[in-house]
């Protein structure tokens, strides 16, 4: 299994599904407040003290609730397949060079690429980091790479016409790169076409196939709230709904 992980989907796999990050607001909301309630009191007085610790609540139970969607994930992903391949992402820089540090932060992607490693050794699944450069940009049917701009959520090669989800493009392509890790595959040629053409009823954006949407990316309350290995669930949800 190949997995992409994001920020507009928090991870995308290369079967097609999709998970949505956390919904965040009401932790921030409380983390704002309450650090605002640290700052209108006096400095290290029993108030103050009471406040500091009041605040260091949320943000812990905001932690947990990030270690618990990791965990969930990561333990059902490892424990449904035989691999799981993930991009070798260097957080630390990314977030130096991006502007959209925050949000990359709150993705959590080196916790998330360590809990995978830590479940994979549990659930015996090899996890297989893969190098992350030109995953987005390249078609995985014919490996030509196209520059692409944050916005455009569509991949259309240039060249062989190929068209897909961007993140769904790119979980294949993680995909190709881990079984040419491993080993499963020798020789390159015609890798690609042959994982694009796996799922082409969830993956396809042509005619007579349908486009990945909203509805079918999963939301992250059903993972946090279960506990449990779902994406067999979603999966089934999935090939019975509309």
């Amino acid at each position: 299994m190949g997995i992409d992980l994001g920020i507009t989907k928090f991870i995308h796999d290369s079967d097609g599904r999709a998970f949505s990050p956390l919904d965040e607001t009401v932790d921030r909301e409380r983390i704002e407040t309450r650090h605002q309630s640290v700052s209108r009191k006096e400095h290290e007085s029993n108030n103050w003290n009471k406040a500091r610790q009041r605040l260091a609540r949320a943000y812990e139970r905001l932690s947990n609730k990030r270690r618990a969607y990791r965990e969930a994930l990561a333990n059902a992903y490892t424990q449904r397949y035989d691999a799981v391949f993930l991009e070798d992402l260097n957080v630390g820089s990314m977030m130096q060079q991006n502007g959209n540090s925050r949000n990359i932060a709150s993705m959590s992607w080196y916790e998330t690429l360590k809990t995978f490693e830590r479940f994979g050794e549990k659930n015996g699944c090899y996890v297989v980091l893969v190098p992350p450069e030109g995953t987005t940009k390249r078609c995985v049917q014919c490996g030509v790479e196209s520059k692409k701009p944050l916005w455009a959520r569509e991949h259309s090669c240039p060249s062989c016409g190929f068209e897909t989800d961007r993140d769904q493009n790119a979980a294949l392509e993680v995909q190709r790169l881990g079984l040419l890790e491993l080993g499963v595959v020798e020789d390159e040629l015609g890798l690609g076409q042959e994982l694009a053409e796996s799922t082409p009823a969830e993956t396809g954006t042509s005619a007579g196939s349908r486009s990945s949407s909203s509805r079918d990316v999963i939301p992250a309350s059903t993972v946090v709230d279960t506990e449990s290995p779902i994406c067999s669930r979603a999966q089934s949800a999935r090939s019975h709904g509309p």
